[in-house]
Protein backbone atom coordinates (compact mmCIF):
# COMPACT_ATOMS: atom_id res chain seq x y z
CA UNK A 1 0.00 0.00 0.00
CA UNK A 2 2.88 2.34 0.66
CA UNK A 3 4.02 2.60 -3.11
CA UNK A 4 0.19 3.68 -4.19
CA UNK A 5 0.29 5.81 -1.44
CA UNK A 6 3.06 7.71 -2.76
CA UNK A 7 2.20 8.30 -5.84
CA UNK A 8 -1.29 9.42 -4.35
CA UNK A 9 0.13 11.50 -2.02
CA UNK A 10 0.99 14.42 -4.40
CA UNK A 11 -2.63 14.73 -5.21
CA UNK A 12 -3.67 15.12 -1.80
CA UNK A 13 -0.97 17.76 -1.16
CA UNK A 14 -1.89 19.82 -3.81
CA UNK A 15 -5.45 19.93 -2.21
CA UNK A 16 -3.80 20.57 1.11
CA UNK A 17 -1.92 23.48 -0.73
CA UNK A 18 -5.11 25.14 -1.40
CA UNK A 19 -6.44 24.29 2.03
CA UNK A 20 -3.30 26.26 2.94
CA UNK A 21 -3.71 28.99 1.16
CA UNK A 22 -7.62 29.31 1.54
CA UNK A 23 -6.72 29.39 5.69
CA UNK A 24 -4.21 31.98 5.21
CA UNK A 25 -6.72 34.24 3.22
CA UNK A 26 -3.87 34.18 0.27
CA UNK A 27 -6.74 32.66 -1.85
CA UNK A 28 -9.82 34.32 -1.04
CA UNK A 29 -13.42 33.00 -1.77
CA UNK A 30 -13.72 35.20 -4.51
CA UNK A 31 -10.36 33.68 -6.21
CA UNK A 32 -11.78 29.99 -5.43
CA UNK A 33 -14.84 30.87 -7.34
CA UNK A 34 -13.08 32.27 -10.44
CA UNK A 35 -10.45 29.69 -10.32
CA UNK A 36 -13.58 26.73 -9.80
CA UNK A 37 -15.04 28.42 -13.31
CA UNK A 38 -11.82 28.27 -15.10
CA UNK A 39 -11.46 24.56 -14.55
CA UNK A 40 -15.17 23.67 -15.10
CA UNK A 41 -15.69 25.56 -18.65
CA UNK A 42 -12.35 25.36 -20.05
CA UNK A 43 -9.48 23.82 -18.40
CA UNK A 44 -11.71 19.92 -17.67
CA UNK A 45 -13.42 20.38 -20.94
CA UNK A 46 -10.79 20.60 -23.15
CA UNK A 47 -9.59 16.85 -20.91
CA UNK A 48 -12.89 15.41 -21.51
CA UNK A 49 -13.06 16.35 -25.12
CA UNK A 50 -9.77 14.84 -25.73
CA UNK A 51 -10.58 11.89 -23.76
CA UNK A 52 -14.00 10.99 -25.53
CA UNK A 53 -12.24 12.47 -29.12
CA UNK A 54 -10.07 9.96 -28.62
CA UNK A 55 -11.97 6.95 -28.03
CA UNK A 56 -14.47 5.08 -29.26
CA UNK A 57 -17.67 4.63 -28.57
CA UNK A 58 -17.10 0.62 -27.27
CA UNK A 59 -14.17 2.42 -25.30
CA UNK A 60 -16.82 4.07 -23.11
CA UNK A 61 -20.35 2.78 -23.12
CA UNK A 62 -20.75 -0.84 -21.77
CA UNK A 63 -23.92 -2.22 -20.98
CA UNK A 64 -22.68 -4.59 -18.15
CA UNK A 65 -20.54 -1.93 -16.62
CA UNK A 66 -23.55 0.52 -16.86
CA UNK A 67 -25.56 -1.58 -15.89
CA UNK A 68 -23.64 -2.60 -12.48
CA UNK A 69 -22.74 0.92 -11.87
CA UNK A 70 -26.44 1.95 -11.90
CA UNK A 71 -27.49 -0.99 -9.64
CA UNK A 72 -25.03 -0.58 -7.24
CA UNK A 73 -25.80 3.43 -6.97
CA UNK A 74 -29.18 3.16 -6.63
CA UNK A 75 -29.09 0.81 -3.94
CA UNK A 76 -26.97 2.88 -1.74
CA UNK A 77 -29.23 5.94 -2.63
CA UNK A 78 -32.27 3.94 -1.72
CA UNK A 79 -30.48 2.82 1.65
CA UNK A 80 -29.21 6.29 2.25
CA UNK A 81 -32.90 7.46 2.27
CA UNK A 82 -33.93 5.04 4.07
CA UNK A 83 -31.67 5.36 6.79
CA UNK A 84 -32.79 9.37 6.89
CA UNK A 85 -36.35 8.59 7.01
CA UNK A 86 -35.94 6.27 9.89
CA UNK A 87 -33.96 8.98 11.91
CA UNK A 88 -36.99 11.17 11.25
CA UNK A 89 -35.45 13.14 8.48
CA UNK A 90 -37.65 15.44 5.99
CA UNK A 91 -38.11 13.56 2.15
CA UNK A 92 -35.94 16.35 1.33
CA UNK A 93 -33.37 15.96 3.89
CA UNK A 94 -33.17 12.49 2.84
CA UNK A 95 -32.66 12.93 -0.82
CA UNK A 96 -29.79 15.18 -0.11
CA UNK A 97 -28.35 13.08 2.08
CA UNK A 98 -28.52 9.89 -0.61
CA UNK A 99 -27.10 12.52 -3.26
CA UNK A 100 -24.22 13.26 -0.69
CA UNK A 101 -23.75 8.93 -0.27
CA UNK A 102 -23.66 8.17 -4.01
CA UNK A 103 -22.04 11.44 -6.08
CA UNK A 104 -18.46 11.65 -5.86
CA UNK A 105 -15.94 13.93 -6.56
CA UNK A 106 -15.83 12.33 -10.32
CA UNK A 107 -14.98 15.29 -12.61
CA UNK A 108 -12.23 17.70 -10.72
CA UNK A 109 -10.46 15.01 -8.71
CA UNK A 110 -11.40 11.39 -10.57
CA UNK A 111 -10.48 12.31 -13.85
CA UNK A 112 -7.23 14.09 -13.53
CA UNK A 113 -6.37 11.15 -10.65
CA UNK A 114 -7.55 8.57 -11.98
CA UNK A 115 -6.09 8.23 -15.47
CA UNK A 116 -2.49 9.06 -14.21
CA UNK A 117 -2.45 6.80 -11.88
CA UNK A 118 -4.44 3.70 -13.30
CA UNK A 119 -3.38 4.54 -17.28
CA UNK A 120 -5.07 5.69 -20.15
CA UNK A 121 -7.56 3.03 -20.71
CA UNK A 122 -9.19 4.25 -17.40
CA UNK A 123 -10.26 7.34 -19.26
CA UNK A 124 -13.23 5.35 -20.74
CA UNK A 125 -14.74 3.93 -17.56
CA UNK A 126 -14.41 6.96 -16.11
CA UNK A 127 -16.03 8.83 -18.40
CA UNK A 128 -18.96 6.91 -18.62
CA UNK A 129 -19.11 7.06 -14.51
CA UNK A 130 -19.40 10.85 -14.55
CA UNK A 131 -21.95 10.70 -17.35
CA UNK A 132 -23.93 8.57 -15.41
CA UNK A 133 -23.83 10.49 -11.93
CA UNK A 134 -24.51 13.60 -14.03
CA UNK A 135 -27.51 12.80 -16.51
CA UNK A 136 -29.32 10.05 -13.57
CA UNK A 137 -28.21 10.74 -10.11
CA UNK A 138 -28.20 14.77 -10.55
CA UNK A 139 -31.74 14.75 -12.23
CA UNK A 140 -33.34 12.06 -9.78
CA UNK A 141 -32.38 14.48 -6.93
CA UNK A 142 -34.28 17.30 -8.73
CA UNK A 143 -37.56 15.32 -9.41
CA UNK A 144 -37.21 13.93 -5.47
CA UNK A 145 -37.48 17.85 -4.43
CA UNK A 146 -39.85 19.11 -6.84
CA UNK A 147 -42.23 16.78 -5.93
CA UNK A 148 -41.52 16.40 -1.99
CA UNK A 149 -42.43 20.29 -2.42
CA UNK A 150 -45.81 19.54 -4.06
CA UNK A 151 -44.56 20.59 -7.81
CA UNK A 152 -45.95 19.02 -10.68
CA UNK A 153 -43.66 17.16 -12.36
CA UNK A 154 -44.45 17.26 -15.82
CA UNK A 155 -43.03 18.48 -19.48
CA UNK A 156 -41.68 21.84 -17.61
CA UNK A 157 -39.57 19.87 -15.34
CA UNK A 158 -38.09 17.66 -18.06
CA UNK A 159 -37.29 20.26 -20.34
CA UNK A 160 -35.44 22.15 -17.33
CA UNK A 161 -33.07 19.11 -16.89
CA UNK A 162 -32.81 19.11 -20.47
CA UNK A 163 -31.69 22.84 -20.51
CA UNK A 164 -29.31 21.81 -17.58
CA UNK A 165 -27.42 19.20 -19.18
CA UNK A 166 -26.90 21.04 -22.41
CA UNK A 167 -25.49 23.82 -19.64
CA UNK A 168 -23.20 21.72 -18.18
CA UNK A 169 -19.74 21.85 -19.94
CA UNK A 170 -18.35 18.09 -19.24
CA UNK A 171 -21.68 16.64 -20.94
CA UNK A 172 -21.15 18.76 -23.90
CA UNK A 173 -17.73 18.29 -23.78
CA UNK A 174 -18.12 14.62 -23.40
CA UNK A 175 -20.65 14.75 -26.13
CA UNK A 176 -19.09 16.68 -28.31
CA UNK A 177 -15.82 14.45 -28.01
CA UNK A 178 -18.31 11.54 -28.96
CA UNK A 179 -19.53 12.92 -31.75
CA UNK A 180 -15.91 13.73 -32.99
CA UNK A 181 -15.06 10.19 -32.76
CA UNK A 182 -18.10 8.72 -33.97
CA UNK A 183 -17.77 10.85 -37.36
CA UNK A 184 -14.22 8.85 -36.89
CA UNK A 185 -12.60 12.25 -37.93
CA UNK A 186 -8.72 12.56 -36.66
CA UNK A 187 -7.97 15.39 -34.55
CA UNK A 188 -5.47 17.31 -36.08
CA UNK A 189 -2.24 17.72 -34.50
CA UNK A 190 -2.18 21.82 -33.18
CA UNK A 191 -5.57 21.33 -32.16
CA UNK A 192 -4.66 17.72 -29.79
CA UNK A 193 -1.73 19.71 -28.40
CA UNK A 194 -3.93 22.59 -27.18
CA UNK A 195 -6.22 20.86 -26.25
CA UNK A 196 -3.90 18.87 -24.11
CA UNK A 197 -1.80 22.46 -23.23
CA UNK A 198 -5.81 23.39 -21.83
CA UNK A 199 -6.91 19.96 -20.11
CA UNK A 200 -2.72 19.96 -18.32
CA UNK A 201 -3.98 22.53 -16.10
CA UNK A 202 -7.09 20.48 -15.20
CA UNK A 203 -5.64 18.68 -12.45
CA UNK A 204 -3.43 21.29 -10.21
CA UNK A 205 -6.17 23.66 -10.97
CA UNK A 206 -8.49 21.28 -9.70
CA UNK A 207 -7.11 20.02 -6.39
CA UNK A 208 -6.43 23.68 -5.87
CA UNK A 209 -9.45 24.36 -6.17
CA UNK A 210 -11.15 21.41 -3.99
CA UNK A 211 -8.62 22.35 -1.21
CA UNK A 212 -9.24 26.27 -0.88
CA UNK A 213 -12.89 25.34 -1.25
CA UNK A 214 -12.54 23.28 1.77
CA UNK A 215 -10.89 26.10 3.81
CA UNK A 216 -13.69 28.26 4.33
CA UNK A 217 -15.95 25.09 5.62
CA UNK A 218 -17.27 24.63 9.56
CA UNK A 219 -18.26 21.27 10.97
CA UNK A 220 -21.81 20.66 12.13
CA UNK A 221 -23.79 17.62 12.60
CA UNK A 222 -20.50 15.25 12.84
CA UNK A 223 -22.35 12.25 13.26
CA UNK A 224 -24.77 12.34 9.98
CA UNK A 225 -21.23 13.68 8.73
CA UNK A 226 -19.71 10.86 9.62
CA UNK A 227 -22.25 8.40 8.56
CA UNK A 228 -22.51 9.81 4.77
CA UNK A 229 -18.74 9.51 4.74
CA UNK A 230 -18.72 6.15 5.37
CA UNK A 231 -21.40 5.56 2.73
CA UNK A 232 -19.70 7.57 -0.09
CA UNK A 233 -16.01 6.10 0.85
CA UNK A 234 -16.36 2.70 1.94
CA UNK A 235 -20.40 1.22 1.33
CA UNK A 236 -20.31 2.89 -2.44
CA UNK A 237 -17.04 0.94 -3.49
CA UNK A 238 -18.23 -1.97 -1.40
CA UNK A 239 -21.41 -2.72 -3.68
CA UNK A 240 -20.03 -1.76 -6.79
CA UNK A 241 -17.24 -4.32 -6.13
CA UNK A 242 -19.92 -7.29 -5.65
CA UNK A 243 -22.30 -5.59 -8.82
CA UNK A 244 -19.22 -6.08 -11.10
CA UNK A 245 -17.57 -8.99 -9.59
CA UNK A 246 -20.46 -11.06 -9.02
CA UNK A 247 -23.95 -9.93 -10.47
CA UNK A 248 -22.44 -8.33 -13.82
CA UNK A 249 -20.13 -9.80 -16.44
CA UNK A 250 -17.63 -6.54 -16.15
CA UNK A 251 -14.47 -6.69 -17.75
CA UNK A 252 -12.07 -6.92 -14.58
CA UNK A 253 -10.13 -3.46 -15.31
CA UNK A 254 -12.96 -1.45 -16.19
CA UNK A 255 -14.62 -3.00 -12.32
CA UNK A 256 -11.85 -2.22 -10.97
CA UNK A 257 -11.86 1.70 -12.31
CA UNK A 258 -15.54 1.96 -11.59
CA UNK A 259 -14.35 0.42 -7.88
CA UNK A 260 -11.65 3.55 -7.46
CA UNK A 261 -14.62 5.86 -8.84
CA UNK A 262 -16.99 4.83 -6.34
CA UNK A 263 -14.57 5.50 -3.52
CA UNK A 264 -14.05 9.40 -4.42
CA UNK A 265 -15.06 11.67 -1.40
CA UNK A 266 -18.47 13.55 -1.64
CA UNK A 267 -19.02 15.81 -4.75
CA UNK A 268 -18.63 19.47 -4.67
CA UNK A 269 -21.45 19.87 -6.22
CA UNK A 270 -23.60 18.67 -3.78
CA UNK A 271 -23.34 21.41 -1.93
CA UNK A 272 -24.17 23.50 -4.65
CA UNK A 273 -27.37 21.62 -4.16
CA UNK A 274 -28.38 21.89 -1.23
CA UNK A 275 -27.82 25.45 -1.15
CA UNK A 276 -29.57 26.03 -4.28
CA UNK A 277 -32.51 24.08 -2.65
CA UNK A 278 -32.06 25.22 1.12
CA UNK A 279 -31.73 21.61 2.26
CA UNK A 280 -29.02 20.59 4.77
CA UNK A 281 -26.18 22.54 3.52
CA UNK A 282 -23.87 22.76 6.59
CA UNK A 283 -24.20 18.79 6.90
CA UNK A 284 -23.38 18.17 3.31
CA UNK A 285 -20.31 20.76 3.72
CA UNK A 286 -19.14 18.77 6.62
CA UNK A 287 -19.84 15.38 5.27
CA UNK A 288 -17.65 16.68 1.87
CA UNK A 289 -14.67 18.12 4.70
CA UNK A 290 -14.47 14.65 6.37
CA UNK A 291 -14.72 12.20 3.60
CA UNK A 292 -11.60 14.51 1.33
CA UNK A 293 -9.66 13.82 4.55
CA UNK A 294 -10.68 10.63 5.01
CA UNK A 295 -10.10 9.84 1.53
CA UNK A 296 -6.33 9.68 1.73
CA UNK A 297 -6.37 6.62 3.48
CA UNK A 298 -9.39 4.95 1.94
CA UNK A 299 -8.68 5.66 -1.50
CA UNK A 300 -5.24 4.82 -1.79
CA UNK A 301 -6.17 1.65 0.18
CA UNK A 302 -9.29 0.95 -2.79
CA UNK A 303 -6.21 1.94 -5.55
CA UNK A 304 -3.85 -0.37 -4.14
CA UNK A 305 -6.38 -3.71 -3.82
CA UNK A 306 -7.54 -3.17 -7.57
CA UNK A 307 -3.84 -2.84 -9.11
CA UNK A 308 -2.94 -6.13 -6.84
Amino acid sequence: MLPILLKTLPFFALIGVGFWAGRRGIFPPDAVGWLTKFVFYFALSAMLFRFAANLSLSEIFDLPFVLAYLAASSLLYALAMAVALLRRRSLEEAAIEAQCAQSGNTGFLGVPMLVVLLGPAAAGPVLMVLTVDMVVFSSLITLIITGARGGQIGLHTLRLLAAGWLKNPMVVSIVLGLIWSGLALPVPGPVNEFLALLGGAATPGALFAIGASLAGRGAARLGDAVWLSFAKLILHPALCAIAAFWIFPVDPRAAGVMIAAASLPVAGNVYILAQHYGVAPQRVSTAILISTAASILTVTAVIAWITG
